[in-house]
């Protein structure tokens, strides 16, 4: 690739979805040259997919008090409160922010912006684009911003291989194609690992890549054992596996059935809560899905949805939907602080790779696309700060490993929705690095607490409240967060 064998930038962010996308946008709006990593199209990220909205205290009955009271009881004590205080109250202002951008929501008919309700959820405060579409509208919405600013350079088809580091700092980072891109920061915005699990909603890229690249270039992870399984993935319909139905049906009124025909869980409880209802239903009743009724809901006002739905042969309108919980999203990442920095002088992480204590043991539903917004703005603030750093022969491209299927049948076997000691044991030698991690920490973690649930240590250790597992070193320790 004549040329193009290194680049020179003030910021390199690397991931292209909702968090990276933000990031970028704002560190250019304050003059700086970016470079965008997107192993993908822009239009193909997990945010592209994502079917819930943005959660942010607007309406007349809310406040940011009280979606911190709804974010801490979903993070079932270990929500670092500093985290979750910065998101609730810098929410609000992301909307008319993204509104400036050209961003359209959905508004009632007086005009005034439609808010949603979502599983645990006191106030309706989710708002959405497209009803389900939201994160299709987003990414494409930032994205189309994105290629018109002269300062940015995006990479599509392009993946990071390692981070570039000199003398303890992060410097830039080197691409498979050997590509260097040099910078006074890097920023990981690659997304979580959920697709590491057999059973997944997400697109088969979400296996951790930048969670590991930070590891190995000597970055604290934590919480790897909280990975939030969605209760309401299509199951049993060719083409369609794990294909996600949002929570903001069940808001509009959709429910349960199980296999004698009764409704058996509130259908807004947190997800952790309803997951593990279907879960039972599905063992004690030796069955492979559940039914959501959707009949009773305005199949126009989730478009997206209804479609993929009946593209598949099913009618949501006159038939119940088969559906099972399926790993969804992880709570756990790259240590980082108020500001998406990590221990490394230089890196950042944000969104879905990184772990600030915002959502504690569950995340609360729609808050992942407002901590992309809210985060991305203030690392990409934070990283300009850093010292210019004069960066010399940049390390060869490291080959990625990928996790194979055998790994990914034994995370969903060994590290599911239940788990146990035999079988996490199983999983500490895996080949693939971050199943090994997520291993050990929900070895370390002998209670069960939201997402991670032990049948061998069932209850909740309250001394373990605000306590972190995190990798910093062979095995983890945990540390309390504030």
């Amino acid at each position: 690739m004549p040329g193009r064998e290194r680049i020179e930038t003030e910021l390199v962010v690397v991931g292209a979805g909702a968090a990276g996308l933000y990031a970028a946008l704002n560190a250019a709006s304050l003059g700086a040259s970016v470079t965008v990593i997107s192993a993908t199209p822009l239009a193909q990220t997990a945010s592209y997919w994502a079917q819930g909205g943005i959660a942010a205290a607007l309406g007349d009955d809310d406040s940011p008090a009280l979606h911190l009271a709804d974010t801490e009881r979903a993070g079932r004590g270990l929500v670092r409160r500093s985290a979750a205080e910065i998101l609730v109250n810098e929410a609000p202002e992301i909307i008319a922010d993204l509104q400036r951008i050209r961003m359209r929501f959905d508004a009632d008919s007086d005009g005034a912006l439609a808010l949603g309700l979502e599983g645990g959820h006191s106030r309706r405060r989710i708002v959405h684009a497209g009803g389900s579409s939201t994160g299709r509208r987003l990414a494409r919405q930032l994205s189309a911003a994105l290629v018109r600013e002269p300062r940015v350079t995006i990479l599509e088809g392009t993946r990071a291989s390692n981070l570039w580091a000199e003398d303890g700092r992060v410097v830039g980072v080197v691409c498979e194609d050997g590509l260097a891109v040099a910078a006074r920061a890097a920023i990981i915005a690659t997304g979580g690992a959920a697709a590491l699990w057999q059973r997944t909603t997400n697109p088969p890229g979400s296996i951790g890549i930048g969670i590991t690249l930070a590891r190995a270039a000597g970055a604290a992870v934590a919480d790897l054992e909280f990975v939030q399984f969605h209760p309401t993935a299509v199951t049993g319909v060719p083409g369609r596996e794990g294909y996600l139905i949002s929570e903001a049906i069940r808001g509009e009124g959709a429910t349960l059935i199980g296999p004698d025909g009764e409704r058996f869980v509130d259908e807004l409880a947190p997800r952790d809560e309803v997951a593990r209802a279907i879960w039972s239903v599905l063992e004690q009743h030796s069955v492979d899905s559940v039914g959501l009724d959707m009949r009773a809901v305005d199949a126009g006002r989730f478009p997206n949805i209804a479609e993929a739905l009946q593209q598949s042969g099913l009618n949501p309108s006159s038939e119940l939907i088969p559906v099972a919980p399926a790993a969804h999203y992880m709570m756990g990442g790259v240590v980082s602080d108020l500001n998406g920095a990590t221990n490394v002088a230089g890196l950042y992480v944000i969104g879905e790779s990184a772990c600030s204590g915002l959502h504690g043991a569950n995340r609360l539903a729609s808050n992942s696309l407002s901590e992309c917004i809210v985060f991305g703005a203030r690392a990409a603030r934070k990283a300009l700060d850093e010292p210019a750093a004069v960066a010399g022969q940049p390390p060869i491209s490291v080959a990625l490993e990928l996790p194979s299927q055998a790994t990914r049948e034994a995370m969903w076997r060994n590290a599911g929705l239940i788990r146990d000691r035999a079988g996490l044991e199983l999983l500490i030698d895996d080949p693939y690095p971050l199943a090994a991690m997520v291993a050990r920490c929900a070895l370390a973690r002998e209670e069960s607490r939201g997402t991670h649930w032990r049948s061998d240590f069932p209850a909740l250790e309250p001394e373990l409240d605000l306590k972190h597992a995190v990798i910093s070193g062979p095995e983890p320790t945990f540390e309390e967060w504030h």
